[in-house]
């Protein structure tokens, strides 16, 4: 009879030892899978990173911003040029060469404006070359080894079934909390691509205030705010990298739990300081 429990514990116990490595194997990947994809997600321009969202986009901003933009321009240029003339005595003493820096100013502005796309998207074909330069330093793997799995499962055979009853049922925990911070990891990412479309939608009205020096400060914000969305970016992969440094350093000892917390508590920071790049970019460029 002592003989059959012990099969039955046996088997009991290689069950658990495999649904425990199971779980810490679920447990790295979902993260690693996103932390492998940053680099290439955040590297991306808007034009390539939604082709069919990005045409929407250009599409209202040529047809609906543009002309709102346009207005606004033409009221700048009035204004200033209603300045110009009270400025020096209702024209009686206007130098010409007055008269021809409004003129090149305006047409400066226009050109501007007309060329609205070309500027957002120069802003981000800058951010995106530094991340492309960036992501092969950086870049690193979170997933567990080979060389580490076959050292978990040599702790866990020296454990008893209880005890590998309780680790079984805390790491399944922990898998699921693995996965939600993998699915905040993607949610950070594709917010601030979708806040660079949305930017991007409005980029026509702030540029047609730069001809005017008392309005320029809202085409210069808005021209900061791209700077800072764009190497955001470049945040979010430095921080990547570091959590990859910092799984690097995880080593397997006789606290394992211990180890896998301290691993979720690494994945928790990672999610806390991506939520803070963007903040930090605005704070670095002067933006708000």
């Amino acid at each position: 009879m002592g003989a059959l429990f012990d099969k039955i514990a046996e088997w009991l116990k290689g069950i658990l030892v495999e649904g425990t490595l199971g779980n810490l194997t679920d447990l790295f990947q979902s993260v690693n899978d996103q932390v492998q994809s940053v680099a290439g997600q955040v590297g991306t321009s808007p034009a390539n990173f939604s082709p069919s969202i990005f045409a929407m986009i250009r599409n209202i901003s040529e047809t609906v911003i543009l002309p709102i933009a346009g207005v606004i321009l033409t009221f700048i240029a009035c204004y200033e040029l209603i300045q110009l003339v009270t400025d020096h005595n209702n024209l009686a003493q206007l130098d010409t060469w007055i008269i021809f820096k409004w003129v090149f100013k305006t047409f400066v502005a226009v050109l501007i404006v007309a060329n609205t796309f070309n500027i957002v998207m120069g802003v981000f074909d800058v951010a995106q070359h530094v991340i492309n330069q960036s992501g092969g330093i950086i870049a690193g793997s979170t997933a567990i080894s080979a060389a580490d799995l076959d050292a978990v499962k040599e702790t866990l055979e020296d454990m008893n079934v209880g005890a590998l009853l309780g680790l079984y049922l805390e790491t399944f925990i922990l898998k699921l909390m693995m996965a939600i911070l993998s699915a905040l990891i993607f949610v950070i990412i594709y917010a601030r691509m979708i806040e660079i479309y949305l930017m991007t939608s409005l980029a026509p009205i702030p540029l047609a205030t730069l001809g005017n020096r008392e309005q320029s400060q809202i085409g210069q914000n808005y021209l900061r705010s791209l700077f800072a969305l764009g190497f955001q970016g470049l945040l979010i992969l430095i921080c990547v990298g570091i959590y990859a440094v910092l799984i690097k350093n995880y080593s397997v000892s006789d606290h394992l739990i211990a180890d896998v917390w301290g691993i979720v508590g690494y994945t928790i920071l990672l999610c806390f300081t991506l939520f803070k790049t963007g903040s930090l970019a605005k704070s670095v460029m002067n933006a708000h």
